[in-house]
């Protein structure tokens, strides 16, 4: 089972300049259309004098991402694709990448534009580097004290993560595991407390 997936491991702002004209690069992490949409109005207006913001976004961990791009006035081809094409090539998800781009005073041709929303879409993946996630599942444990020593063994074999932690009269957790490992988990925990503790399972979440 494919537990994982890449996206950016920071925002990352970078600058390119060609013939004149000044093309800003910037990648937002987003894991839903509207929030990609929200963050693209956002530097639209913050950036509001410029002549063209070109963008893609690629969303969506589980499965096929859902992916759209424009090339906001610019020859067709010549913006949108390329920038997709920096998140797809990288294999990059929940990521939105737009190129805001300056005229100055020399047209590019479509090659030239091309390779310049090209170059500043791989510079600023390039700025924010790459994280590998997975997906996860959440569980709540509780057991009495003589079994905990055991468990806390299991989740570190298993490299769970505890996110969670009460002690009273008993030991309750809450952690994530791989979702490829979750069956496992639930099996192992049943032999390590002999059938004497609970497990609940919380649903799932994404880990990095």
């Amino acid at each position: 089972m494919v537990d994982t997936y890449q996206t950016i491991a920071r925002e990352a702002r970078i600058e390119f300049k060609v013939k004149g004209s000044r093309f800003i690069g910037e990648s937002r992490l987003t894991d839903d259309v509207e929030d990609a949409i929200g963050k693209l109005d956002a530097i639209r207006r913050r950036e509001f004098a410029a002549t063209h913001h070109c963008w893609a976004y690629r969303i969506g961990a589980d499965g096929t991402p859902v992916f759209k791009y424009s090339d906001d006035g610019e020859p067709g081809g010549t913006a949108g694709r390329p920038i997709f094409d920096a998140l797809e090539g990288n294999a990059i998800t929940n990521c939105l990448l737009v190129v805001t781009r300056y005229f100055g005073g020399t047209k590019l041709g479509t090659g030239g534009l091309a390779r310049a929303y090209s170059e500043t879409a791989r510079q600023t993946l390039d700025a924010s580097g790459v994280k590998t996630c997975y997906h996860a599942v959440d569980y709540e444990l509780a057991m009495e004290f003589p079994f905990y020593n055991p468990v806390h063994q299991l989740l570190a074999r298993l490299q769970a993560e505890i996110t969670e932690s009460h002690f009273t009269d008993r030991v309750r957790l809450r952690i994530a595991v791989r979702r490829s490992l979750a069956e496992r988990l639930e099996q192992e925990y049943a032999e390590s407390t002999q059938g004497k503790a609970t497990i609940i399972r919380l649903g799932p979440t994404s880990a990095g």
